[in-house]
């Protein structure tokens, strides 16, 4: 496994040079998309919890309109599609992500895991994963729960743990490309 973390980094980056140039238009149209749709410059910046623990600016398309504070119709389909992650390609760029790995989370979450659970913590936050395919539509079933976050905190986020921690015993290459394509399989459907 060490070996290929080595691998996974330069995959990773030639990887997301290679998407985000013939990408480069899309993601500027995408961008005024989002800050016209928002009334905002369009990018939405938060601080995610990273590899080692070491918090990092994650970069998203806005798909909340600044002032009334919803998801606009534009929102939604990107968010449907996944294109508002789209600029997290330039984290991946940067060496703060990977294209596999736990999807980064907000403090207070991956950064309080305590014994085993820590090894979450060695890997590069990621663009996908086998637990945000299953919970594709983690937003939906988090506002069909009467307690949304006792419900993120008790099942959700402990599930997510544990099969990050089954993609870290696992990790490898053909992983990776078996996640990816079925990453754009569930996106498609």
């Amino acid at each position: 496994m060490n070996q290929y973390k080595f691998w996974k980094v330069i995959f990773d980056f030639f990887l997301a040079v290679i998407v985000i140039l013939p990408l480069m238009p899309i993601l500027i149209i995408l961008f005024v998309i989002a800050s016209l749709d928002t009334s905002s410059n369009g990018i939405f910046l938060q601080t995610r919890i990273g590899q080692y623990g070491k918090p990092f600016t994650i970069f998203k398309f806005k798909t909340i309109h600044e002032h009334r504070r919803t998801c606009s119709g534009t929102g939604r389909a990107l968010r449907k599609f996944k294109f508002d992650e789209l600029p997290q390609l330039f984290n991946i760029l940067k060496g703060e992500m990977s294209f596999v790995g736990p999807r980064p989370d907000i403090e207070g979450y991956y950064d309080k895991l305590i014994g085993e659970d820590r090894k979450v913590l060695e890997l590069k936050p990621g663009l996908t994963c086998e637990a945000s395919i299953k919970y594709r539509d983690e937003e939906e079933l988090l506002n069909s729960q009467k307690d949304p976050l006792a419900y993120n905190d008790e099942i959700l986020f402990p599930n997510k743990v544990k099969m990050n921690l089954d993609y870290f015993e696992t990790m490898s290459f053909k992983n990776d490309i078996r996640i990816l394509f079925k990453t754009v399989k569930t996106i498609l459907k």
